[in-house]
């Protein structure tokens, strides 16, 4: 004898009915969308109705959250995918295509440069690295097959800025796509697609989502046929975004104008404080006079120094250890972003597959370290790095 209550556990619930809703955004794990009909499928695939069918070709949180980010930078019509090198990668495979040649800037994030100089000339694509800061350097590893200029706005670990103005010229001479990873800017400082770009990426897991517990990226072209292939690259590949991540990095916005605030104020303030230690041999922020780049960082990014400070110290890995061991409190982790205060050291994380030599021509020795400074009161920022640092002498 079978019982018909059974039967009705699995079918599905229909959402309950109510005049109310939800002041938080639903969390909606559903990986497909059931349609009415054959037609009504055909609407949605053929753009004469909003619907979803597969996840990995999008869904709701995904799209909630494409539209804050995409409100932030100005565009319309990005996607969000599953990491911050997914959205490299979709836009690389996507726009490329054998015999394409990239100019990247030679201080990317560390995956960006592998994925360039090692993944890509498998698929017939070469690149050439030089320093974005000189535009002539950029201009002389132009080639007539270069379809792309790569460039982060502030560079990966030493905080050198861009020459955006000449860099957005030399792409519209030569018809190349100027693509700009704004992870470490955010729009907050800098809008790229307001200084010439074509293409914006985000590692949405760094500062956007603010807490180290998403992994998520994110890309947008202003012209919608390029936009086009950088989803249906996505979709094919399956760089498809948890719905979970998403929601929690929605979330993460909504406190990302106080928490970038909080962490550009704190980042000045210790980068003046780490100058006046004299165990430090150089810091390196943006709005400071004896930045490299400093003029140039006030003309594009105004009174704005990002969250990132940078430093060096006299010695080489025993000081190294002996600081990170004097700073318990601070992470000692290869990330960025995140709502407390992290520090890195490029020798032993995102640069050690540099030779020493390779290093030191970018300024990165044993003592030099990075910090992605957080929300922290600046009093026991400052002491605790204080502590550390007295450690290493």
């Amino acid at each position: 004898m079978s019982d018909s209550s059974d039967e009705s556990l699995v079918r599905r619930t229909p959402w309950p009915e109510t005049i109310s809703r939800a002041v938080v955004t639903p969390l909606q794990p559903s990986v497909v969308y059931a349609s009415p009909s054959p037609d009504r499928l055909d609407d949605q695939y053929e753009g004469r109705a909003k619907g979803y069918t597969y996840a990995r070709e999008g869904h709701p949180n995904a799209d909630v959250l494409a539209q804050k980010i995409d409100q932030m930078e100005g565009a319309q019509g990005g996607i969000i995918t599953s990491s911050g090198m997914s959205a490299v990668s979709a836009v690389l495979m996507g726009v490329l295509q054998a015999g394409d040649h990239v100019v990247a800037g030679d201080q990317l994030y560390g995956r960006s440069l592998r994925m360039l100089t090692q993944d890509m000339p498998r698929f017939g694509v070469s690149a050439t690295l030089a320093d974005p800061t000189d535009i002539s350097a950029m201009r002389a590893a132009m080639t007539p097959d270069t379809k792309m200029i790569l460039v982060e706005v502030v560079s990966n670990p030493t905080l050198r800025v861009a020459d955006m103005a000449g860099l957005a010229q030399l792409a519209q001479e030569t018809g190349a796509l100027l693509v700009v990873d704004n992870t470490f800017t955010t729009p907050r400082a800098f809008r790229p697609f307001e200084h010439g770009a074509d293409i914006v990426i985000h590692s949405v897991t760094k500062l956007l989502a603010g807490h180290s517990d998403v992994t998520l990226g994110y890309a947008v072209a202003e012209n919608a046929e390029l936009q086009k292939k950088i989803y249906d690259t996505s979709v094919t590949f399956g760089f498809t975004p948890s719905p979970f991540d998403c929601w929690l990095a929605e979330r993460g916005l909504y406190s990302f104008n106080l928490r970038y605030d909080r962490a550009e104020e704190n980042a000045k303030a210790l980068a003046d404080h780490l100058a006046s230690l004299p165990a430090v041999k150089r810091v390196l922020y943006p709005t400071r006079s004896d930045h490299p780049d400093h003029n140039r960082a006030g003309v594009l990014m105004g009174e704005r120094g990002s969250h990132m400070v940078s430093f060096e110290i006299e010695g080489g890995r025993a000081a190294a250890n002996a600081l990170t061991l004097a700073a318990p409190n601070i992470a000692f982790a290869p990330t960025l972003g995140d709502i407390g205060t992290t520090l890195s050291h490029p020798a032993s994380s995102s640069h050690r597959a540099l030779t020493t030599e390779g290093r030191a021509a970018l300024g990165i020795s044993e003592g030099f370290f990075r910090v992605s400074v957080g929300v922290e009161d600046i009093e026991v920022l400052k002491a605790e790095f204080t502590t550390a640092i007295a450690a290493t002498t």
